[in-house]
């Protein structure tokens, strides 16, 4: 039987408008986007005038709500263009408006609260709320939404809700980390002279480095001969630096219960392929939740299998007898190859290609819901734009998949699978 539960709003990236339909096919709540500055992810096109108002009709269509990113710490140079993106906000007609706006400046804060009195402004982690108190301070100047820390275990969180039990929590549940507090980088402004902070961040923390010496030891001086870190030398370099990524599909249980109001997943500047993974998984998972059953092995397996970039619970589990976070590792053994675009004509499907496909192996369709739809050799094929067969596609073709099956659709991704034991029957779906 169903269970009658606190249900989370599930926040997905969006940081072009294919990410964003992608995000309202594999089942996302609402969507986040920012304009081409001033959004802390310079590095994705972003969305013009048009484009917003395109994107939040599209979006409420489909039943999802859009928030607008404004959450740089600007300089005083930065103001006008903060300026800029307020008015062109607030021109947009009133079906093309966007539902709420990410901040973390509190000048911006101020400007947005100006210029669009009626707008929700929703307080961004970057601004590091860590306490009730803080949450309270943003609630009292209008702020209707808070972000709360990444630094925060489950206990702080537990005690931020039960003091505020009238103010939205959202919290970041997957996606990439940061070595700074709260995101707040300088390595990159430094290095590079490109300022994370203003969504410049050329990301050092994920380069590869060696060290010059033989080896690099550092321990701590009331721990001697414990090795806090080590370095050693060799043939390649290692991006030792790089955090894993941040995954809590296996406790959101436990968010639910505690009435996080909206769980958001990271990744504006990450490829349609992950929107796509991430938004099943956890749409799924809070799905499963309310039909009574839960099945967190599966999500890790789902995350893992197509995701490279090890996971683990970030500070959420900090306090707890373990006192580290759990760690799960990607395997990495189905890739996605292909997203389907467009029908033009029976059965036949134009579709990028997103890695290497090859068309002897068998790949399965990624349906919505964790549905997982297998095509042998001989089931599908692929031609390119001269109507000739293809036994191999690879990235950045536009090929046409031709495959009749149902199920097929705009915005569904191909995953390339390893080869099926014999007797699997055709079309079976997990």
């Amino acid at each position: 039987m169903p269970l009658s539960f606190f249900r989370p709003e599930l926040l997905a990236p969006a940081g072009n408008f294919a990410k964003l339909r992608v995000a309202l096919r594999y089942g996302a709540d609402a969507v986040y986007l920012g304009g081409t500055t001033l959004s802390l992810r310079s590095g994705t096109a972003g969305f013009d005038r048009d484009a917003v108002a395109h994107g939040v009709e599209v979006a409420h269509d489909a039943g999802v709500q859009v928030y607008f990113c404004l959450n740089a710490f600007p300089l005083e140079t930065d103001l006008a263009a903060v300026q800029e993106a307020l008015v062109m906000l607030d021109a947009l007609s009133a079906g093309h408006r966007v539902d709420g706006l990410i901040v973390a400046d509190p000048g911006v804060f101020a400007l947005a609260r100006k210029f669009l009195p009626n707008t929700p402004v929703h307080v961004s982690t970057q601004a590091n709320t860590g306490n009730s108190a803080a949450v309270q301070f943003w609630q009292e100047l209008g702020a209707t939404r808070v972000n709360l820390a990444r630094e925060l275990t489950h206990r702080d969180l537990r005690q931020v809700r039960h003091a505020v039990p009238n103010m939205e929590l959202e919290l970041f549940v997957h996606g990439a980390m940061c070595l700074a507090l709260s995101g707040r980088c300088s390595l990159s402004a430094h290095l590079n002279a490109r300022s994370a902070n203003k969504g410049n961040c050329t990301q050092p923390c994920r380069f590869q480095y060696r060290p010059q010496a033989l080896a690099m030891a550092v321990e701590e001086q009331l721990r001697p001969g414990d090795v806090l870190w080590e370095v050693q030398e060799g043939e390649d370099f290692t991006a030792f630096f790089s955090p894993r990524d941040l995954c809590l599909v296996k406790y959101l249980p436990w968010l639910c219960r505690n009435r996080i109001d909206a769980l958001k997943i990271e990744g504006r500047m990450r490829s349609v392929a992950y929107v796509a993974l991430a938004c099943d998984v956890y749409r799924t998972a809070l799905d499963d939740f309310t039909q009574g059953r839960f099945r967190p092995d599966l999500y890790l397996r789902e995350l893992g299998a197509s995701l490279h970039r090890p996971m683990d619970s970030g500070f959420f589990l900090y306090g707890a007898s373990t006192a580290t976070a759990k760690r799960w590792d990607c395997i990495g053994t189905k890739t996605m190859v292909g997203h389907l675009h467009s029908q033009e004509g029976s059965g036949r499907w134009c579709t990028q290609v997103l890695d290497r496909w090859n068309t002897e192996e068998p790949v399965e369709m990624v349906l919505p819901g964790l549905r997982r739809l297998v095509l042998r050799p001989g089931e599908y094929g692929l031609e390119n734009e001269r109507g000739d067969a293809l036994d191999r596609a690879h990235p950045g073709q536009r090929v046409m998949l031709c495959c009749d099956h149902p199920e097929c659709n705009e915005d569904i991704f191909i995953r390339q699978i390893q080869s099926q034991a014999p007797g699997r029957a055709r079309g079976a779906t997990r």
